[in-house]
């Protein structure tokens, strides 16, 4: 077999596992293994390297992508309406297994999630730094539109059990002024830097003002905190959009550990990137006294 076809397999297992969790009112699995399925498929329809797919393949990739995305909407709303119902998502198997010989409309109006190129951490430096030599300093034009964030709604109670809010408040940068729609990806990390729940997006930071970035935004993390693996680490990656070069930057990166768990404000140092998950080699991002600043609430069901 291909690595295509394994790639396609691979795939389609994946959404198989999530319409089963979806059938079976499994809704936290089902959100979360639609959301990694997407985030697999919109890196497909990024991949300039990729000569797997047709550009026509890879716009029908985004469309799945928008899908998943729509019923992962629909499964955190609290309301009764559906927007896009489970029997509507089970149209799509046969795309994703035939998408090599898939040609014909697309059985849902919907448009492929609009992205922006994300370079590799190791290929993005050299660009990130020439930029911002040339870039100019102090810059206070408001923020672009960007769509919306990908943060999840929180888990339902579990008695005995304690859940974390981790309102991240504002960002110090030297360079402030120039970082263009920044955002932050939150993600849950074990020992090895693997997953433990799908990745978070915030929102476009609400405002700058002059070494910091505001965002005010609360982030749910999707695990009780009694079942977090020892060792794991939240990692909070900051990036920026560098629109001379059109892609999406990874500017620097911050870790909380398990440990530093407790109710109130927590503030924590900046690394360069690379991101390093596995928190073997740590390079501060300044000697400046700039950081992340956080604010933790525990919520536990007793």
């Amino acid at each position: 077999m291909s690595d295509v076809n394994k790639t396609i397999q691979k795939w389609h297992a994946s959404f198989r596992k999530g319409t089963d969790f979806d059938s079976w009112g499994q809704l936290v699995e089902a959100i979360d293994e639609y959301q990694i399925l997407a985030r697999q498929l919109q890196k497909e329809v990024q991949s300039t390297n990729s000569s797997d797919f047709t550009e026509e393949q890879k716009k029908t990739l985004g469309k799945i992508a928008s899908c998943l995305e729509m019923r992962s909407g629909s499964l955190q709303c609290t309301q009764s309406k559906e927007d896009f119902k489970l029997e509507e998502l089970k149209k799509l198997e046969t795309i994703i297994q035939n998408i090599l010989t898939y040609n014909k409309v697309f059985p849902f109006d919907v448009q492929p999630v609009p992205l922006r190129r994300i370079l590799a951490p190791g290929e993005e430096e050299h660009l990130e730094e020439e930029e911002d030599a040339a870039a100019g300093a102090g810059s206070t034009e408001a923020f672009p539109p960007r769509a919306p964030g990908t943060l999840l709604p929180r888990l339902p109670s579990e008695h005995g059990m304690t859940l974390l809010t981790l309102k991240i408040e504002k960002i110090g940068l030297k360079d402030a002024g120039q970082c263009i729609d920044p955002y932050m990806t939150v993600s849950l990390k074990d020992l090895n830097g693997l997953d433990v729940y799908p990745v978070q997006d915030t929102p476009v930071a609400s405002r700058k003002e002059d070494t910091y970035i505001h965002f005010s935004v609360d982030v749910d993390i999707q695990r009780h905190v009694e079942k977090i693996p020892k060792g794991a680490a939240i990692f909070f990656e900051f990036k920026h959009y560098k629109p001379k070069k059109g892609f999406t930057s990874t500017k620097c990166f911050a870790f909380m550990e398990m440990d530093e768990i407790k109710p109130g404000p927590i503030v924590i140092e900046l690394y360069k990137k690379p991101t390093d998950f596995k928190r073997k080699k740590l390079q501060l991002l300044t000697k400046k006294q700039l950081y992340l600043h956080l604010h933790q609430t525990l919520h536990k069901d007793s």
